[in-house]
Order: C-alpha cells, then sequence, then structure tokens
C-alpha cells in the first residue's frame, strides 16, 4: 500500500488530464463510453483523497474544447455522465466543505447541464476546504485570448492603463483568477502532452506522466504521483545551492 510521506508539504494545487477511458474500454472489447463510466469512480476515489490530505485546488480536465468534434453520440454520452455526476456529489461535495467552480465556456454546454452545474456552483459557494475546479469546455490558447480581450476593453474604456500591465493582470483576467498556479500537474493514459491544458498557469508546474489509464487510477496511484513531486527540487530559476541556503532542500514543495 502507498502512504504519502508525511514528512513533506502537499502541493496546494494538483491538475489532472484524465486520459484513456477510451482505450481502456477498447482494450476490454467495450464501448468507449463505458471507460468514461468507469472513469466516474475514479474521480470520485481522487477527489476525496485530495480534500483528506489536504491539497487547497484541484483541477480535472474533463472536456476541452476540441472535444466537441468526437462523435456526437460519444459527446451526448459525456454530458449525461458530467451530469449524473453533479447531481449525485452535491451533498457530498457540502459534507465534506469542497467549493465546485467551472473552468471553461459554460455558454456551450447544453441547457440542462448548465443549470444543473450552475446549481452546483451556488450550493457549494461557502465551502472552503478544497475547491474542486471542473474544466469544461475549456482551452487554454481559447482562456488567453478571452483574457486579452478583457484586457483591451479595460484599457479602452480607462479601467486599466496599459503602461502599468503585467503577469499579474493577465493571471487576475483568467478562469483561475485568485487561485494559485498548479504544483503538480499530472497526466494518466501514457500520452506526453499538454493538450492545450492550463498553458499559462502551468508554466511551473512539476509534469508527472504516467501509462495508468484514467479508470485504474486510483489512491495509491495519486499519493505514489505526489511522493515523486515531494522529491524532486524546484528552483524556478535559482540553483541548488541558492536554494539550501534559503533553507529549502530537494524535497520542498514550495
Amino acid at each position: 500500500m502507498v502512504e504519502l510521506d508525511t514528512n513533506t508539504p502537499v502541493p496546494r494545487h494538483v491538475a489532472i488530464i484524465m486520459d484513456g477511458n477510451g482505450r481502456w474500454a477498447e482494450e476490454r472489447h467495450r464501448p468507449r463510453l463505458f471507460g468514461h463510466k468507469a472513469g466516474v469512480d475514479s474521480v470520485r476515489e481522487i477527489v476525496e483523497t485530495a480534500r483528506e490530505i489536504g491539497v487547497e485546488v484541484l483541477t480535472l480536465y474533463a472536456f476541452s474544447t476540441e472535444n466537441w468534434n468526437r462523435p456526437s453520440g460519444e459527446v451526448s454520452g459525456l454530458m449525461g455522465l458530467l451530469k449524473s455526476y453533479l447531481q449525485s456529489e452535491l451533498r457530498t461535495m457540502v459534507r465534506n466543505d469542497i467549493r465546485l467552480l467551472c473552468l471553461g465556456q459554460q455558454d456551450r454546454l447544453p441547457a440542462d447541464v448548465r443549470a444543473i452545474l450552475q446549481q452546483t456552483i451556488d450550493d457549494t459557494r461557502e465551502c472552503r476546504s478544497m475547491t474542486l475546479n471542473l474544466a469544461l469546455s475549456y482551452g487554454g490558447r481559447s482562456e488567453l485570448v478571452l483574457a486579452f480581450q478583457e484586457i483591451a476593453k479595460e484599457c479602452q474604456e480607462g479601467v486599466l492603463d496599459w503602461r502599468t500591465l503585467s503577469e499579474t493582470t493577465i493571471s487576475d483576467h483568467l478562469f483561475t483568477a485568485g487561485q494559485p498556479d498548479p504544483d503538480l500537474l499530472i497526466r494518466t493514459g501514457g500520452e506526453h502532452r499538454l493538450s492545450n491544458f492550463l498553458l499559462w498557469q502551468a508554466s511551473y508546474a512539476e509534469l508527472y506522466f504516467t501509462e495508468t489509464r484514467w479508470p485504474d487510477f486510483k489512491k495509491a496511484q495519486f499519493l505514489e504521483a505526489i511522493n515523486i513531486f515531494n522529491h524532486r527540487q524546484r528552483r524556478f530559476g535559482k540553483v541548488g545551492a541558492q536554494l539550501i541556503r534559503e533553507g529549502r532542500g530537494a524535497t520542498d514543495g514550495e
């Protein structure tokens, strides 16, 4: 059994690209939606584990802007699974003090999904122990375009002065405004790319790739990823000797 190394800090923000559901199903000669349904169980377990160990923000890449190009039957099935998940998990979120937020273009979601999503966001608004971000109809490039458009509009209206624009200005106009950037970004399923996910926010995230398909990614695999993260040295442009002098060793998760 994998256990968390309690002598090291837990990452404040963990982001996950939940990949491999379809291939997991195909390997078992089942329809792709069977894999997505199995993946919901992993979502529940990882959310519960993250809350248990003290992660402040958990971001799950549930549906990308590019996923709209998938066969209509699969898209419809995914929307149905999302709606069912939100309906079944609301009480659990409230009981565990988990706030739900959505990152992405909510207006592209079906009306019934938008309604239950907004209801869940409203009902968990006062929860504070952990934030669960569901990235839905999300794309990192489109997020940046929307942010730049809003910044340009505010400059034109005199709300902002273009001469004072900074990285903080951009961060404050993203879907994740007010949240810490991801410390650890996990991708399951054996692929080694970001797939347009949190392109700005993940600039200094530690990347962890695993061959494990998402339906098989459970508590043990999650804790293993965090233990590996905690034994990496995050230098942020400095050298190791500087971190040692500052009192931050190779296992520092700050």
